[in-house]
């Protein structure tokens, strides 16, 4: 008789250190095919177009304000606290902080199995992988302000 593993549920918590300079992600939860970060930006953004060809994902701002540049051509979006952008897998994008505090975001996204990995399915718009943490998405470590969190 073969044991089936019962699926467990995960709690998690949208804490975070807010920032002076930079920006992070912390992964809250994640299954073979979902995950759930909170991304935080002191200033900037992802500067650089890009596309996931096996994600589809969703923001939803929870401090701060950004500016989306979505689809070819770009099509800018304003996104306030509260508010969101739902981004299919394929459809190219960037976004900036453009509010005078931190940009607190919630980042869900669905792949299928296999593309367990944060940018294994990241392209630029020459179609090239473009990592996160690479220089044309003009990667900014962060600093944190102590004792300062999104709660």
């Amino acid at each position: 008789m073969q044991t089936v593993k019962t699926p467990e549920a995960t709690k998690f918590s949208l804490k975070a250190p807010l920032l002076s300079k930079g920006r992070t992600m912390d992964l809250l939860a994640m299954t073979d095919t979902f995950k759930a970060d909170i991304k935080v930006y002191a200033e900037g953004g992802e500067n650089a177009a890009h596309a996931h060809t096996e994600e589809d994902h969703l923001f939803l701002v929870l401090q701060g304000q950004a500016t989306f540049h979505l689809n070819r051509p770009e099509e800018v979006v304003v996104v306030n606290q509260h508010e969101g952008v739902l981004i299919p897998k394929g459809a190219y994008y960037w976004f900036q902080s453009s509010g005078n505090e931190n940009l607190v975001l919630f980042r869900v996204g669905n792949k299928p199995e296999g593309y367990a990995r944060r940018d294994d399915d990241r392209i630029g718009v020459d179609s090239r992988p473009l990592p996160g943490h690479s220089a044309e998405n003009k990667h900014i470590e962060p600093v944190f302000v102590p004792g300062k969190f999104f709660t």
